[in-house]
């Protein structure tokens, strides 16, 4: 009889008297930490100031958290918050909806590019691009440890057993994802440093939706429902991500017809 890894992991890293740090909102800050110090290193590599580095990513950290649990309280679980508005705000209870982060991303890093810098919004979102992708996969990562969003059942080898749900061998696909936008991360990285910082400006908000949002595409597949209403052959996350696939697929194609015509 094949054998399964078990993981019943705790979420939560650390209680202090009634103060408890999870392991997922260490994951979701340290990556917005590291993330900001990628973007200092970009900053000083094209010999821009980063004075209101911070006051960005306070941006983006509030846009994106709002971002996602609204997409999650309208999209996922709409009944419920429809009938318990005042629960919208208790974000500490879970419940953020990576589809939403990104357009609470996306609406706050204009707010920003129109007070506080001199740079495009483009630019803005193409170097951000990569440090967003690095905190996709902290964030995946951090749903393994809380046992959540798991697969479908699985004989393969490397299911693993979610015990705090059940005793089902499933397949990880918070670490196929994880692991994904982690890779996603190092090439965006590396086309950032390869190709011209003109390109990098069109190029890499195109990869990062067309990569990020296709992956997520097919790995719903494997997924359990997130949605209680899902019936029909494509899950909310699927079709959530399409729009994103498609734009990123136009803004590839744009960059190259810009970049060479």
């Amino acid at each position: 009889m094949q054998e399964y890894f078990i993981w019943n992991a705790n979420p939560v890293l650390l209680e202090l008297g009634s103060l408890q740090i999870y392991w997922y909102g260490l994951l979701f800050a340290g990556s917005f930490f590291i993330g900001s110090q990628i973007l200092a290193w970009i900053y000083k590599n094209e010999g821009k100031s980063s004075e209101n580095i911070d006051t960005l990513f306070f941006y983006v950290i509030i846009g994106s958290v709002v971002g996602a649990r609204l997409v999650h309280c309208f999209f996922y679980e709409p009944s419920y918050f429809l009938e318990n508005p005042l629960e919208i705000v208790a974000v500490w209870k879970g419940g953020l909806a990576s589809h939403g982060g990104v357009i609470g991303f996306l609406v706050t890093v204009w707010l920003y590019s129109r007070k506080y810098t001199t740079e495009s919004y483009t630019w803005l979102l193409s170097r951000l691009a990569i440090p967003a992708a690095l905190t996709g996969s902290a964030i995946r990562f951090g749903n393994f440890m809380n046992s959540e969003i798991v697969g479908t059942p699985t004989d393969l080898p490397w299911a693993i057993v979610f015990q705090r749900l059940d005793n089902i061998p499933r397949h990880p696909t918070q670490l196929y994802e994880s692991i994904i936008y982690f890779l996603i991360f190092i090439s965006l990285f590396l086309v950032y440093r390869k190709v011209k910082p003109t390109f990098a400006t069109k190029v890499l908000p195109a990869l990062f939706f067309l990569t990020i949002f296709t992956a997520r595409f097919f790995l719903e597949f494997i997924k359990t429902k997130q949605a209680a209403y899902e019936t029909g052959l494509l899950s909310t996350g699927q079709m959530l991500s399409l729009p994103f696939m498609i734009l990123g697929l136009i803004l590839l194609i744009w960059a190259f017809i810009k970049d060479y015509r």
